[in-house]
């Protein structure tokens, strides 16, 4: 066993740890901070895979866009910071698709590869990357980042009307004694 491969077994089992205590735990604040450690872990996947334009787009990106952006939701919408009652639901339908998902997954990767090995070439510089992301896909890149600010407006007008509600009641209730 190499040196790479201790460090992606390692990398992983922090990935897939940090990913399962963002699923578990009952602080929003928590599971965020815990993506981090997850998204962290993959950029460092990444950096062992020598795809490290890959790895800083994730650095950039996931977690300096999409983390922080979900942070400033939570803050901004008001949640509840601490652990929340709404949050306990049973477990079972969740384990179920996170389950079979895992497993199709590890199927189909397995049906691809058939555990043969996949001789590393001299591949294909980040310019080339950079080209096919930026002029092929830049759609697809702007469509998601509306998508973002779509959710943080839906969830920005939905914590409002329900704080709008309760100041509307709790003024009803002052003027009505």
């Amino acid at each position: 066993m190499t040196t790479a491969d201790v460090l992606l077994v390692a990398l992983g089992a922090v990935a897939v740890g940090s990913g399962v205590a963002v699923v578990t735990t009952r602080h929003v604040v928590r599971a965020g901070l815990w993506l981090v450690v997850a998204l962290g872990a993959v950029a460092g996947l990444y950096l062992v895979l020598t795809a490290e334009l890959v790895a800083w787009v994730q650095v950039l990106i996931y977690l300096g866009a999409v983390v922080v952006l979900l942070l400033f939701a939570v803050m901004l919408t008001r949640a509840p910071i601490g652990a929340s009652p709404d949050l306990d639901r049973t477990r079972l339908p969740g384990v179920l698709v996170g389950g079979g998902a895992g497993i199709g997954l590890a199927a189909l990767l397995i049906d691809a590869y058939r555990w043969s090995t996949v001789e590393v070439g001299s591949g294909v510089g980040a310019e080339a990357v950079g080209a096919a992301i930026f002029r092929g896909w830049v759609l697809p890149f702007e469509l998601l980042s509306v998508l973002l600010l779509a959710a943080l407006v839906g969830a920005i007008a939905v914590s409002r009307s329900d704080a709008t509600a309760a100041r509307s009641d709790a003024t009803a209730a002052r003027e009505g004694s």
